[in-house]
């Protein structure tokens, strides 16, 4: 009789390579985590460098990355930054979050609250139980960028001036780049608390405010510089200009409204250009803008009357707000001077 056939004992390599599979994945993730962790602080040392050597004043205490394995997380205590100009933004904590395979996406988010500050006006303390922003498309000249505050309360700081509002239901701001190098911008506040003694609480008379603001910017690539002043002298040099394509400023029942209009800014940094506007209680709304000293009494009269005799059986004014020469006319009447940009 034949000897038998010897049976091989079963290889264990096919039990064991997954695991190490997995060990060698799992160590070349961490890797590219530590990597990426590196990375985001050089970047971020070395983008505040920049802004320093452009002027601005950067700053933050202790700095913590973190997130591992998946996210990055950044986390700055008592971050703020001043721009040469005096806009300032500081916050106690500064938190921002990336997934580690979408680094050119970020949420940034303020826990605890933040403060601005006016060249002029002074400091604002702001508190809400949302105050979060989004960066995108970080590898592109513009990127897309979202900020939205929720539930917020203003607070002028000691010695500051008041602020329009006191507080606001939701605030939303969103900046988005375009072809043909424009980009698009819209503002939104909704509910607002007009600040007691103000011009908008005389005309919303406790009711709520909100503000709308919906526009297109051209060469948007110009607007660079050292600080805001000169970012938006370069813009209007190029030509840059907005065109509006909707806005509005609701306060209680007088509601002014812009359907069109194009605006770019002068040569002392007033607003020039034309709004297609809507008027509704424009007496009211001239009324409370001449007792607060906004504008000249004897203005007021003469607008009011202007508004009266283009209203419609709407209870609705329709007329042309021009910014020229520093001053601004509704209509023919000259009601004072133009905003100032910068």
């Amino acid at each position: 009789m034949p000897d038998p056939a010897h049976h091989r004992k079963p290889r264990r390599i096919a039990l064991y390579a997954p695991f190490v599979i997995a060990g060698v994945a799992a160590l070349a993730w961490s890797g590219l985590w530590v990597h990426a962790r590196g990375e985001a602080a050089k970047r971020l040392d070395a983008g505040a460098e920049r802004l320093r050597k452009a002027g601005y004043d950067v700053s933050w205490g202790e700095r913590k990355i973190y997130g591992y394995p998946f996210r990055l997380n950044v986390q700055l205590a008592d971050a703020r930054i001043r721009e040469p100009s005096g806009w300032a933004l500081a916050t106690p904590r500064l938190e921002g979050q990336a997934f580690l395979h979408g680094l050119s996406t970020w949420v940034i988010a303020a826990p605890q609250g933040a403060t601005f500050t006016r060249p002029v006006g002074g400091a604002v303390n702001v508190s809400g139980e949302v105050i979060h922003a989004s960066l995108s498309e970080l590898d592109k000249p513009l990127p897309n960028f979202s900020f939205e505050g929720i539930k917020l309360r203003f607070a002028p700081a000691a010695g500051a001036q008041p602020f329009a509002l006191s507080a606001a239901d939701k605030v939303e701001f969103h900046l988005r780049p375009g072809p043909d190098d424009q980009a698009a911008l819209f503002f939104k506040v909704d509910a607002g608390q007009a600040q007691l003694s103000g011009l908008l609480a005389r005309i919303a008379d406790g009711k709520p405010v909100s503000i709308s603001w919906d526009s297109l910017l051209s060469k948007v690539s110009a607007f660079r510089g050292a600080d805001w002043p000169e970012a938006v002298r370069g813009w209007t040099t190029a030509g840059g200009r907005m065109t509006v394509r909707q806005a509005g400023i609701t306060a209680g029942e007088a509601v002014l409204g812009a359907q069109s209009g194009v605006l770019s800014v002068g040569y002392d940094g007033r607003l020039n250009g034309a709004l297609d506007v809507t008027l509704r209680e424009a007496p009211k709304a001239l009324g409370a803008m001449a007792q607060t000293g906004a504008i000249r009494p004897e203005a007021a009269m003469a607008a009011s009357a202007v508004a009266a005799a283009r209203q419609g059986n709407d209870n609705v004014a329709r007329a042309n707000v021009t910014f020229q020469a520093g001053q601004t006319t509704l209509g023919p009447v000259a009601i004072g001077p133009a905003p100032k940009v910068y």
